[in-house]
């Protein structure tokens, strides 16, 4: 079956879809003769799994994990219970921080900040989380594409300077080094804006769109 229909069945977006397949969670077969992705029922009921499982706010890798049976799902639910209570232990506590500051304290001028700085601090210290840890993963999935951008534009830098001192060395007409280096230049480009994309992604598109599931 198309995409489409696959995206009525499960009720997620194509792009969402598109994402589950980067991430390797979900890889349909190819029809041989125009290449294009057919889905079938296996491929609908991973994607109910995987839609279930985003719900409940189990994270991708752990997902990666139990398709590859390096987790057994009862040790995944057990380990999201435990997260769930750790983050429902933090929940009250920032409850109980807001609360007691609605009491105390009337207006915006009024808020005496470094107070209760303060005490996030020590709530902290005793294994409070304040930040979303999400946005430590959203930080560590900016590495990878930042480093590969990095490395071909480095490349690309490396065999323009080359072209340039083949220039000097040998002689050539100005046309023949621009036939080679506006070529290079234009890739460059296209990773930078690669990258841009791809960072904006992760930080709202894809990435937070898929989060939801």
């Amino acid at each position: 079956m198309k995409i489409n229909r696959v995206e009525e069945l499960v009720g997620i977006t194509k792009k969402n879809i598109r994402f589950y397949e980067e991430q390797g969670l979900l890889n349909p077969s190819r029809n041989p003769e125009n290449g294009y992705r057919e889905y079938t029922e296996n491929d609908v009921k991973a994607l109910e799994r995987i839609k279930l499982l985003r719900k409940l706010s189990v994270p991708i890798e752990e997902i990666r994990m139990l398709q590859e049976g390096k987790l057994g799902f009862s040790d995944c639910m057990e380990r999201h219970i435990i997260y769930l209570n750790h983050k429902q232990h933090d929940i009250g506590l920032i409850m109980e921080l807001c609360t007691g500051m609605s009491k105390e304290v009337a207006s915006l001028e009024m808020l005496d900040a470094s107070k209760y700085l303060g005490e996030m601090e020590r709530l902290e210290e005793e294994g409070t989380h304040f930040m979303d840890i999400e946005k430590k993963d959203i930080r560590k999935k900016k590495i990878g594409p930042i480093i590969a951008a990095a490395f071909f534009v480095a490349l690309m830098l490396a065999l323009m300077a080359l072209f340039c001192w083949a220039y000097v060395t040998e002689p050539m007409p100005v046309g023949i080094l621009l036939l080679m280096t506006l070529p290079l230049l234009a890739v460059m480009i296209g990773v930078v804006c690669a990258l841009i994309l791809r960072l904006r992604e992760i930080n709202g598109g894809e990435e937070d769109e898929a989060s939801k599931y």
